[in-house]
């Protein structure tokens, strides 16, 4: 086993602290991977404080990694030392039911190895994410990073950029597409830009008037108030498709009653249970729906499609050992969009 120095919650809401973890060494298929960087996503915040239960302890969030490949075991074919790699959302599946063989691994039947706060398939090996110095992946769960990119600006788009590229991409949005983005935050801010890309036109749903230029500075065509009284009115049945960001509640009814007839409104957002009326989808045969990242497939063309068309991340970055302050200004939405880790920091 590998001792690797990470930082930690080793109880629900604990701060996080230096610890040391775990890693195997690299099997025949493995890679070991030296982390560069790793972004903070708003669910690090949940599952550290175990807002959606079953959270287990100690946990090692992170999985928005990039680094370099520092070890291959001896049958990795795809891989070779000094290759810059990216880790998203999960690091294995069973491979054999009908959704991994399809390439969408993050639905696997059989239970998805999440990178972090999961267990590896034996159902027992506790997995641990890029919060820390290294990580041991199968060589099948590895993104090739394209040349040139940022790497501390790619680090998001391994959760960020795939939860909404991966809707936008299954719903064809395309040019002439009238799309809207309801939240500015870590998610819809990525959704902006990959909308923008896929050439939609752009417009930006929030409830923060003041959010307004910064909207418009991130490529959006428009801006909507939502807490303007006659918004929902004024824009009734303006848009193709909604993309809902938002984990905090909110009306959907409100915002279903935005689309045009046959359309649809994916949800990428958690929040709390809320009440539906059938009346807003059946009157206009509108569709509500979700989406979760995407496959290994799904997430590598996305990581082509962000390099081709120069879309980043807008990120915060900063060391380790202000994670906790991070953290806490993330819940009050100060910061402008993603914060991340410079593992250095740490070794």
């Amino acid at each position: 086993m590998l001792k690797i120095p990470a930082y930690a919650a080793m109880s629900a809401k604990a701060p996080m602290t230096p610890h040391t973890i775990d890693r195997r060494e690299p099997g025949a298929h493995d890679v070991l991977i030296d982390i560069l960087y790793c972004g903070i996503c708003h669910s690090d915040i949940h599952q550290v404080r175990d807002d959606w239960g079953g959270s287990l302890f100690p946990m090692v969030p992170g999985h928005e990694i990039v680094g370099t490949i520092a070890k291959v075991g001896g049958q990795v074919s795809k891989w070779k030392v000094g290759d810059t790699v990216g880790v998203g959302c999960f690091v294995d599946s069973c491979r054999q039911c009908e959704a991994c063989r399809q390439g969408e691994e993050q639905f696997c039947e059989e239970g998805t190895s999440f990178t972090y706060n999961c267990y590896e398939q034996d159902g027992k090996t506790p997995t641990y994410g890029g919060y820390s110095t290294r990580i041991t992946v199968d060589e099948e769960y590895v993104l090739r990073i394209p040349p040139g990119m940022p790497l501390e600006r790619v680090a998001p788009l391994l959760c960020a950029g795939i939860t909404t590229y991966s809707p936008l991409k299954h719903y064809g949005i395309k040019a002439g597409k009238q799309v809207a983005i309801v939240g500015l935050g870590g998610l819809g801010h990525m959704g902006v830009k990959i909308a923008k890309a896929m050439g939609a036109t752009v417009t930006v749903l929030s409830h923060s008037a003041h959010k307004r230029e910064n909207a418009m500075t991130l490529g959006a065509d428009d801006f909507v108030a939502t807490s303007d009284k006659d918004a929902f009115k004024q824009n009734a049945r303006r848009f193709d498709f909604i993309l809902d960001t938002v984990s905090a509640p909110h009306d959907y009814n409100a915002y279903l009653e935005l689309l045009k007839r046959d359309c649809t409104m994916v949800l990428v957002g958690i929040p709390d249970p809320i009440p539906l009326s059938a009346a807003s989808l059946v009157q206009q045969r509108r569709h509500l729906a979700g989406s979760l990242i995407g496959g290994i497939r799904e997430t590598q063309e996305m990581l082509d499609f962000c390099a081709k068309q120069g879309v980043l991340s807008d990120i915060e970055l900063i060391p380790i050992q202000k994670v906790n302050e991070a953290y806490e200004r993330v819940l009050k939405s100060d910061v402008r969009y993603r914060f991340v880790i410079d593992m250095a920091s740490l070794k």
